[in-house]
């Protein structure tokens, strides 16, 4: 070990790096451990998946590290080996003495001792700019047997082409003290030190000139964070020392190459790539209107072009396929629920049962994933194997949940990794097998890479929301005013560029339950949009009015007495829940006080442990609850959080009910309220100034109270399913 090389690791209190948060990740390693490099500092990696073929993700480093490829690390996963580690300097790897030269030789050093701990013999190398490209061409000339094939990305090979003139002349000034710089002035030595996050978000913002690429630079900035300022500035030991030996080095690699690269790359000169391209034989693959990082910014694309090119290393499997002529094939629609809230599943049950009665024969497969895929088993519905395959989106919505506090419109961006892979789980089952119609209720991964890979539509697609517009939360301030504008702008331009994509959206709702707000400045307002892109199915409930129409049947088919008042509390299918079922078990003694035959009834759903919920004398506490409407409507007043499905089954059951919004839920607070307001239904209230007499106060004055909503649409469903039966 040389002590000249080796540094401090920043660490959290457990003694483990503390990495950026980018979001919930769509898969867990299989192994991941510590690789020890030449001078004893230790590397960081990860395995996942086990294919025949390796792939080795090489990190950016220091200036990133491995989540830079958290696009592709499931779907690859999937169909093959994948090895993926932090580079020196940045993640969870130990970090080198910033006092000393950086050894650009440790780029390719470091990959080969990640390779020999995890008993990689030979791989497919994927690299991104001078950091992961540069060293992937030195190992396959030099260590030729341990090199299958390189995968380049934006290739940052040196000395090839003079570098872009901006670039050069932020070298050149690179030590001068610059009083105010601006753009490419930043690329200074003290800047860097003195507004490490100032440097790193225009960077960042150069390498990806794309429009509506804030979740990318985010998440760039945030890795970058992880590693220090002084590494950014570290002396350089010169890659080569001329171009005639990059030149040779290049001529030296006989493993295929493809070359990935934009040709807006603010890095690396788009000749660059061409020089290498005529230096190793490589193919070319230019992305007209990319920037730096197409793997975060075009993630869809990018996985398919590594997938197709690390296919070839492997024995293509038997393959037996059968082919039904058209005229016997039973006609099949896929369907994609968001798994977020059961309501969506239960609506989905009712559109698909009418869809079966306007097209006899069709077969509705869905794309499912718990607890959405229990739901459908009790109720036979056809779950695709291919389900399996899904990240947890749930699980993902869980780990950005608070205590009654749920931020959607930054949980939506937050989910991107998770929704990516899913889309790729979507893409690969449409690709095998043949559909008639696509059907997504805000499947928002299905409807956002569609929109951005136009070409992988195959089928008719039809789209079903039931609110339009993401709006900003106070918390938020300007910043989420600026996110939400800049989130709708790109919804409104993926439908003018690709007015046919979508064969036809359904609004679950009337015109009336849209929020009359602007999308943003200079947008167009949500009613007039709406309006315009969207057919209007009127609300669609999980049940026919005849399954809620005899009270007393189904008081007596639970148990409930003619001379009790019960009180259902219902939290929806996550795990945000827990406070608001616990405020209503603190306030049921006030509450029994107050209304003598009381008899509460805890829903804690599919995601939290009834036992883990208070217990008392008439106090009873259930898990999941099959047909829960069915419940809701025997019962004589309900509490529940601001859920659009939950509280509308109130409504149309005609119970009075409490409700209380998740905090920075946009949702819940706007377009869910609006919309129960213009109904009259329910009495909403603050989890934050609700202590337990004000809540059994509210369920004293609302119990048994007449109730005079507008009356819900019962033919939400047909209507939706005549729709939908239009396209096919």
């Amino acid at each position: 070990m040389s002590d000249t090389a080796i540094g401090t690791r920043g660490e959290d209190t457990n003694g483990r790096r503390a990495v950026a948060d980018t979001g919930p990740a769509a898969r867990q390693p299989d192994e991941a451990g510590y690789a020890t490099a030449d001078d004893g500092l230790r590397l960081y990696y990860e395995l996942h998946g086990g294919g025949s073929t390796t792939i080795v993700l090489l990190p950016p480093n220091p200036i990133s590290h491995s989540r830079i490829w958290k696009g592709q690390i499931h779907y690859l996963a999937r169909h093959h080996r994948v090895l993926c580690y932090d580079g020196r300097g940045n993640g969870k790897s130990d970090h080198p003495n910033a006092s000393r030269p950086w050894v650009k030789a440790w780029h390719a050093s470091d990959c080969l001792s990640v390779m020999d701990a995890t008993g990689t013999g030979t791989a497919v190398l994927a690299g991104i700019c001078g950091d992961g490209v540069w060293p992937s061409l030195q190992l396959a000339a030099t260590h030729l047997e341990r090199v299958q094939g390189i995968v380049a990305i934006a290739p940052g090979v040196p000395l090839l082409v003079p570098e872009h003139p901006f670039r050069t002349a932020a070298l050149e000034s690179f030590e001068e003290e610059i009083g105010d710089p601006v753009g490419w002035e930043k690329f200074n030595r003290r800047y860097i030190l003195g507004d490490h996050r100032g440097f790193l978000e225009f960077f960042f913002g150069e390498m990806f000139p794309e429009p509506h690429s804030t979740k990318q630079v985010e998440d760039a900035v945030a890795l970058g964070l992880d590693s220090s300022p002084e590494l950014l500035v570290v002396d350089n030991e010169p890659v080569a020392t001329s171009k005639a030996e990059v030149e040779e080095v290049c001529r030296s690699v006989r493993c295929p190459v493809l070359v990935i690269q934009g040709d807006q790359d603010n890095c690396q000169p788009f000749e660059r790539g061409l020089a290498l391209v005529e230096l190793t034989g490589a193919e070319h693959l230019r992305l007209a209107g990319a920037g730096h990082i197409p793997n975060a910014r075009h993630p869809v694309l990018v996985n398919q072009l590594i997938h197709e090119f690390v296919s070839r290393f492997e024995k293509p499997p038997a393959r037996h396929r059968t082919c039904t002529v058209a005229t016997r094939r039973p006609r099949r629609a896929l369907l994609v629920s968001s798994p977020i809230g059961l309501g969506h599943a239960w609506r989905d049950v009712a559109v698909a049962r009418e869809l079966r009665r306007c097209v006899p024969g069709l077969e509705v497969h869905w794309l499912a994933q718990p607890p959405v895929t229990r739901l459908l088993a009790e109720c036979g519905e056809i779950v695709h194997p291919a389900s399996a395959a899904l990240a947890s989106e749930a699980a993902g919505v869980d780990a950005e949940t608070g205590e009654h506090e749920l931020h959607a419109f930054q949980m939506l961006r937050r989910l991107d990794e998770i929704f990516c892979a899913n889309f790729m789980v979507f893409h690969d089952l449409v690709r095998e097998e043949p559909f008639d119609v696509w059907i997504a209720d805000e499947a928002w991964e299905v409807d956002y890479f569609l929109h951005e890979n136009p070409r992988l539509k195959t089928s008719p697609y039809v789209w079903m929301s039931d609110f339009v517009g993401v709006l900003p939360m106070p918390v938020g301030g300007e910043r989420e005013q600026f996110l939400a504008a800049d989130t709708n702008a790109q919804m409104v331009e993926h439908i003018a560029r690709y007015p046919r994509l979508r064969d036809a959206s359904i609004f679950v709702g009337d015109r009336e339950d849209v929020v009359d707000e602007p999308l943003g400045p200079e947008l167009p307002g949500i009613v007039e949009w709406t309006e315009e892109h969207f057919r209007f199915a009127g609300y669609i409930t999980g049940f026919a009015p005849a399954e809620i129409a005899d009270r007393e049947s189904l008081r007596a088919e639970f148990g409930y007495r003619p001379d009790e008042r019960v009180c259902i509390v219902a939290a929806g299918g996550s795990a945000v829940g827990s406070r608001l079922l616990r405020s209503a078990a603190a306030a049921f003694p006030m509450a029994k006080e107050l209304v003598g035959d009381l008899r509460m009834i805890l829903i804690a759903g599919p995601r939290l442990d009834p036992g883990s919920l208070p217990h008392a004398d008439g106090l009873e506490v259930h898990g999941y609850v099959h047909r829960l409407y069915r419940q809701l409507a025997a019962g004589d007043i309900a509490i529940s959080h601001g859920g659009l499905s939950t509280t509308m089954e109130l409504t149309a059951t005609r119970r009075p009910f409490l409700y209380f919004p998740l905090r920075h839920h946009f949702e819940q607070n706007l377009h869910v309220h609006h919309r129960l307001q213009r109904y009259g239904a329910g009495r909403r209230m603050d989890i934050d100034d609700s202590p337990p007499e004000a809540i059994a106060a509210a369920i004293a004055d609302e119990v048994g109270r007449d109730v005079d909503y507008l009356p819900v649409a019962t033919d939400g469903a047909a209507r939706a399913a005549r729709v939908i039966a239009e396209v096919l």
